[in-house]
């Protein structure tokens, strides 16, 4: 028996799937949006799609895939403490990358200006067109019909222009909240601040891993640092340079706990202070998952450090040049050549030379895992970009 709060999302109150379907035996509904997510085509390939570092660079830094699961992770511990369904976090978290680029936010900026004529990219609508359309697994309907809760969480962002086309295409469906300027569920903000925290703490140990960044250049970071010399007061011997592995190990687990306890007890206030009675009074609720002020300004202090100092990093940066120079030639190439692509997408491409072509062919790069592109960059180039 689920011990759930009356704002959380109980799955026998969903608004249901696009498609009817009789419900499983023994799963909830969001047990099985999870489970098929799990077993998808696009959840398997984000194990070859990068985060900050491409995928060719090393076998140990953080994946789409490895980034998903530690998402999912926070997520279920704090939604545990909220009382809301864990089911769907996990399942929001699980799916809210599948429609990432190859080469991280390298890839999408690069498909966003080839796209710039046919209403951009932008990867979380490319996430709702994976679970919607673009997943072939079952014989009645494209995608993996999954909840609109589920859907929901998965649309973490969208332009206006983009809102009313869904609302267009799915009357009072997941675009709609867009306009009507609604928040989502509780569980999809959890998923939002969960992904944040967890992107955070991962770009460290990969920066620190990497090279590019160190534990002294930490040290001006104070949510980091005051981490960092709590454990290493109480374990001295972490300062050996065998340890210091260790010690940025400790450091990151308890800046991660920090978060987690803080968003808890942030929420907490913020759901006694608004008590929200069902789902839809969170939805007409300011957002209430939140950061305390201190930890929210800590945390943008992390941000704006890995922003300049990882993200921005000489070697990042010239890595990021090829890898959306890989996906503007691919671009123009499948563009004067559909041919060249997988076949169910060379026929959606066949069917104009503009708008419908083009976004046949961002469908097709967008699922690409990042050393498929490269080999296809070189087997139409004849360049290999990419050692």
């Amino acid at each position: 028996m689920l011990d759930l709060a009356p704002y959380a999302c109980h799955p026998a109150a969903t608004r249901g799937r696009r498609y009817p379907e009789t419900p499983a035996p023994t799963r909830t509904e969001y047990q099985r949006d999870r489970d098929r997510i799990v077993h998808s085509t696009a959840f398997r390939r984000l194990v070859y799609k990068t985060q900050v570092f491409l995928n060719h660079e090393g076998d140990l830094f953080r994946t789409r895939l490895t980034h998903s699961l530690e998402v999912a992770q926070l997520g279920r511990s704090i939604a545990r403490s909220l009382r809301v369904n864990e089911d769907l976090v996990e399942a929001i978290s699980l799916a809210h990358d599948l429609g990432h680029t190859p080469f991280g936010h390298a890839g999408q900026d690069a498909l966003h200006g080839c796209m710039a004529e046919h209403g951009g990219f932008e990867h979380n609508l490319q996430s709702l067109r994976v679970v919607d359309k673009l997943e072939e697994r079952y014989p009645q309907y494209d995608g993996l019909n999954l909840t609109f809760e589920s859907r929901e969480g998965v649309l973490k962002h969208c332009s206006r222009q983009h809102a009313q086309q869904l609302e267009r295409e799915e009357p009072g469906g997941v675009g709609a909240r867009f306009l009507r300027r609604e928040q989502p569920s509780l569980e999809a903000q959890l998923c939002n601040l969960a992904d944040e925290i967890a992107y955070n703490a991962h770009d460290i140990d990969d920066g620190v891993r990497s090279g590019l960044i160190t534990l002294a250049q930490l040290q001006d970071v104070p949510l980091f640092d005051q981490y960092r010399a709590a454990a290493q007061a109480e374990y001295p011997d972490l300062v050996q340079p065998l340890l210091q592995r260790r010690l940025l190990f400790e450091a990151i687990r308890r800046m991660l706990s920090a978060q987690v306890y803080d968003v808890i007890d942030a929420t907490q206030a913020a759901l006694a202070r608004h008590a929200p009675t069902d789902v839809q009074a969170v939805r007409q609720s300011p957002s209430l998952v939140m950061f305390g002020d201190a930890m929210r300004a800590r945390s943008l202090e992390l941000k704006q450090f890995l922003f300049k100092n990882l993200y921005r990093h000489p070697r990042v940066m010239e890595t990021t040049g090829r890898a959306q120079e890989v996906v503007r030639d691919l671009f123009a190439a499948y563009t004067a050549s559909p041919q060249e692509m997988k076949a169910a997408f060379a026929e959606q491409a066949s069917v104009d030379c503009g708008p419908l072509r083009a976004r046949a062919v961002a469908d097709f790069i967008a699922g690409m895992t990042d050393r498929f592109a490269a080999r296809e960059h070189e087997r139409l180039t004849g360049r290999r970009l990419f050692d």
